[in-house]
């Protein structure tokens, strides 16, 4: 399967949701629609006693849930019984719920807004654009955040062309490209800001942003004038590239006289999620 994990939210609450490119589909986690209909303490104990008793009916919407590895709150990945629209909505109609026109109207908005996206991507970058703004970044950074991910993905193209097609190689070259301009890993960067599982990218400042988009621009464009084959000589322009920002950054730090290597994150200069107004959040039809 060749799926892109990610989280929407429902009211407030997280619902894991995986599109399969390949059958053009979403699959929910069935213990998190669960939750969100039920409002109960555990949604998965609650699915559990569903399911034996849905079974024992020989309800076909058991027959059609299947399990996918989705991440947990622990940060590590379990099989989780998820299901495709279909197969959530007759899920929908088993539970007594005042949630289940909304859920409903949100899941078929959702699956629309992907259709739309395959035939216009820049609709992605509106909705992503949109999602940052729910969570309290400010526009400066939204733009500066925007355009590091268009300069990524240039940058994962010309990886790919030089031969490069493992996700463990583009790991090892992004730490390579990092630890240039920064000094360090993103490893070591995440454990600076104390991070976990968060986004190193998500919790940049702005001239952190800018100095990795730097780094992965120069990059990109040594890699093409040099034509690279391979790891090894990715790796060279990696250095090189992430050099660049770094010789920026040392001249940015002279003229302020302080690091610009911050120790901060997202949850130190934006407002909390909890804390928007329920208007703010995606729900019934508000796009997201």
């Amino acid at each position: 399967m060749n799926d892109d994990f990610a989280i929407q939210l429902f009211e407030g609450k997280k619902v894991r949701i995986v599109w399969d490119a390949e059958q053009e589909k979403y699959y929910f986690s069935v213990v998190d629609i669960v939750q969100v209909l039920t409002e109960s303490a555990d949604g998965r104990k609650y699915w559990n006693k569903l399911k034996q008793r849905l079974k024992e009916e020989g309800n076909e919407s058991v027959t059609n849930c299947h399990q996918l590895k989705l991440p947990s709150s622990d940060g590590k990945k379990y099989m989780t019984d998820v299901a495709d629209l279909q197969g959530i909505f007759r899920i929908i109609q088993s539970i007594p719920s005042k949630k289940a026109e909304p859920v409903k109207q949100w899941l078929a908005l959702l699956g629309e807004q992907r259709i739309d996206q395959i035939i216009d991507p820049e609709l992605t970058f509106q909705m992503a654009v949109e999602d940052y703004r729910r969570q309290g970044y400010s526009d400066k950074w939204i733009n500066e955040r925007m355009r590091s991910i268009e300069m990524r993905k240039e940058l994962t193209d010309e990886w790919h062309r030089a031969g490069i097609h493992e996700q463990r190689d583009f790991a090892i070259l992004t730490n390579v490209l990092t630890q240039a301009w920064s000094g360090m890993t993103t490893g070591e960067y995440k454990q600076h800001k104390g991070l976990t599982k968060e986004n190193l990218r998500d919790n940049m400042t702005n001239i952190e942003l800018a100095l990795n988009t730097l780094a992965e621009v120069a990059t990109t464009e040594i890699s093409r004038q040099r034509n690279p084959e391979g790891m090894f000589e990715s790796k060279q322009a990696a250095q090189a590239g992430g050099k660049v920002a770094k010789n920026a950054r040392e001249d940015l730090e002279r003229q302020l006289g302080r690091s610009v290597i911050s120790s901060e994150r997202a949850s130190d200069y934006i407002r909390p999620i909890e804390n928007c107004k329920p208007q703010e959040l995606p729900f019934d039809g508000e796009q997201k």
